[in-house]
């Protein structure tokens, strides 16, 4: 069903006869899903939420603009008396796709820097919500923190793809105006540019790592090695 998330009469149709939502929200302000959880409260369904692991919940203002979000619809969701399960997935390898046009022009990915994390595979993180939305449905108000095996930063992951793909990559960091100017450039748009450039400078370094998704569907988490054969024909060189 097509509809809007931030237009309640979207939001009531797409509920009716449904008993479990899984919610990704896609805006950079929590504000406009007032309307989402006010319909979901009414609807009373099971909610299944994609969060992020730099969530702190010790602190009222998050790093950057993309965890502060992200608390923020978790607080919103339980305020509603939802009782969400929160999935917070750490970075995506996915993400590294964005690198996939300089690699194949070269052999160097340039871009903000970023604190090292332990980036997860998205289909652990697919596996994981599926695992919750079909069998953990007693899973309210509980929270998996969803990672790889080991953190990594962005010198290693080029250094990994490298490997995959057979060639001596290297990572070179770029000062964050000039990567704002080529962001907007790309035709990004210029409040997801500032949120992305905040994260790279705000966003602490973390050395956490869970077995929440072995936990959840009995295997452990793909390497992001792994990931990187599986995917190197993305990035591979033109021929």
């Amino acid at each position: 069903m097509r509809g809007d998330l931030t237009d309640a009469d979207s939001v009531r149709a797409a509920l009716d006869d449904i008993d479990t939502v899984f919610l990704l929200w896609p805006l950079l302000d929590s504000a406009p899903a007032e309307p989402l959880i006010a319909e979901l409260a009414a609807a009373a369904p099971r909610v299944v939420y994609l969060s992020s692991t730099a969530v702190d919940d010790a602190s009222v203002r998050q790093s950057d603009p993309i965890v502060q979000v992200h608390a923020d619809m978790e607080r919103r969701l339980r305020d509603a008396g939802l009782h969400p399960t929160v999935l917070r997935s750490d970075t995506l390898a996915s993400n590294t796709r964005g690198w996939a046009a300089q690699l194949r022009a070269g052999d160097v990915v340039e871009g903000p820097d970023t604190a090292r994390t332990a980036v997860v595979d998205e289909r652990d993180v697919a596996a994981s919500a599926a695992e919750v939305l079909l069998r953990r449905r007693n899973d309210t108000d509980r929270t998996y923190l969803l990672t790889g095996p080991e953190p990594l930063s962005r010198a290693d992951q080029v250094g990994i793809l490298g490997a995959a793909l057979g060639r001596n990559l290297r990572f070179e960091p770029v000062p964050g105006e000039v990567a704002r100017a080529r962001m907007l450039a790309d035709g990004r748009p210029e409040q997801l540019v500032d949120a992305l450039l905040a994260a790279s400078a705000r966003r602490p370094e973390s050395r956490l790592v869970t077995d929440d998704v072995e936990r959840l569907t009995g295997l452990p988490a793909r390497s992001f090695a792994q990931w990187a054969i599986d995917h190197s024909p993305e990035f591979s060189r033109q021929p």
